[in-house]
């Protein structure tokens, strides 16, 4: 893979030094195999048009086609007059999403797990699984592709939203894996196929919102030492069979006729390891696992190792709050739109947190201890100040940029602070903004 290094810059934009994280292959490979390479010499061809997409995810608060011109993307040897609007949009338009999605995923097998092996527990990578929603803007496209809350007379609530869910790797923040839909598909709807892309030698930790037979028994079954942990729910219920220690016991639960009917080859009974704990503060609580080995898996590293998924919650406020700063998270207003830039957003997030990772090496702390508001911040300030430097003063100036990443070391984080868990609603005195149709659907439902 390409190195993140002033060895293959010119002085063709600023956005080269990003481009040098991606093997160009993979580009060529995107294009070639979703069919969206260029034949005619046009003014924004699909190699830069892929690009445009990552540029739109990391500078946000610049207009497209201000991207366009930071980014210097034109075809070499056309001119040096500006593109019109119309030419970046009928850009975006030709290349579609699919390139986009396979760049994505290429990168993330290639990036996300090697993170999560470098930064394994007991020989196991550690995978984060968990759902999020994605407000969208306000089209009739968006509304009847992606749909979004509604109100009790079954009008949209606010904006059209998308159903996001995510693979991660927990102690790099990096992405393996993306599944999204309409906001009406449940989280385990989505979640079904990123549980199928868990490498061997992998724990996967999720929420209690999972933690059913249909979901993690397929887990085990699927081999290569694929194993899982999660709190129980108050419903489940379970027989003691075996005791390994205070809190620690081998239980059985027995599967319903309903679930068996559901979800065909699933066992009658099944065999977890169930572990009590209790933090200050807090209720009593109990982590179910796949890992019935209490020496190779202690009790108490376990109920530590459970809490590492909440960095899947960090993550989604990474993107939402800092990336995309709490705006609408995408900006366009068609379906095609939307799946290609936030698949640009996804691998964007995943540039930024692999330079983390490479500055976190030099500073001699984990990936997470480096502060992710501030390293965005100066990713994006480098990135402009390359295009006023000559080539020969890059490395130097490559050196000095990553010296000042890894100067973002938080302080170690306090287990001991808690606090309850609770919402404050922001009120607002202005009536909420409705579209005709759904004004004309309110006065019908009077």
């Amino acid at each position: 893979m390409a190195s993140f290094s002033p060895s293959n810059f010119t002085d063709r934009g600023t956005f080269e030094k990003f481009k040098d994280s991606i093997d160009p292959a993979w580009v060529e490979a995107a294009l070639a195999a979703t069919g969206t390479a260029s034949i005619r010499r046009r003014r924004l061809p699909a190699e830069q048009a892929l690009w445009l997409v990552l540029g739109m995810a990391l500078f946000r608060d610049m207009p497209i086609s201000t991207v366009v011109e930071h980014l210097q993307l034109t075809l070499p040897g056309s001119g040096a007059g500006k593109i019109a609007p119309s030419a970046v949009v009928q850009a975006r338009s030709r290349l579609g999403d699919e390139p986009l999605r396979w760049l994505f995923e290429r990168c993330a097998t290639e990036w996300a797990l090697s993170s999560a092996r470098e930064f394994a527990w007991r020989g196991l990578a550690l995978f984060g699984i968990d759902a999020t929603t994605v407000r969208l803007q306000d089209s009739t496209e968006n509304r009847d592709t992606f749909g979004g809350q509604r109100g009790r007379h079954g009008d949209f609530s606010g904006y059209p939203q998308m159903r996001v869910t995510t693979l991660m790797a927990l102690r790099s923040h990096l992405l393996a894996a993306v599944n999204f839909g309409a906001y009406e598909l449940g989280e385990m709807t989505l979640a079904k196929g990123l549980f199928e892309q868990l490498p061997e030698n992998s724990l996967a930790i999720v929420d209690r919102g999972f933690a059913y037979p249909a979901t993690l028994i397929p887990v085990e079954q699927m081999g290569g030492n694929r194993q899982w942990l999660t709190r129980a729910r108050k419903n489940h219920s379970w027989t003691v069979v075996e005791r390994l220690g205070k809190g620690d016991c081998i239980v059985e639960m027995r599967l319903s006729r309903s679930t068996l009917e559901r979800t065909p080859g699933l066992p009658e009974v099944w065999r977890v390891r169930a572990v009590d704990y209790k933090r200050r503060g807090f209720r009593a609580q109990t982590l179910l696992t796949s890992l019935l080995d209490p020496k190779a898996y202690p009790a108490s590293e376990l109920v530590a190792l459970y809490h590492e998924r909440w960095e899947i919650e960090l993550g989604f406020d990474e993107v939402k709050t800092e990336m995309l700063e709490r705006q609408e998270s995408i900006r366009s207003k068609t379906p095609t739109g939307v799946r290609q830039e936030f698949w640009g957003i996804a691998l964007a997030y995943n540039l930024v947190r692999l330079e983390m990772q490479r500055a976190a090496a030099l500073a001699g702390v984990a990936p997470t201890r480096l502060s992710f508001v501030n390293s965005l911040r100066a990713i994006r300030y480098w990135l402009v100040y390359f295009a006023l430097l000559s080539p020969g003063n890059l490395p130097k100036t490559l050196e000095r940029m990553r010296d000042e990443i890894a100067g973002y070391v938080l302080p170690p984080r306090r287990s001991e602070r808690w606090y309850p868990r609770s919402v404050k609603i922001k009120m607002s005195n202005y009536d909420r903004k409705r579209t005709p149709a759904t004004q004309g659907r309110r006065r019908r439902a009077k």
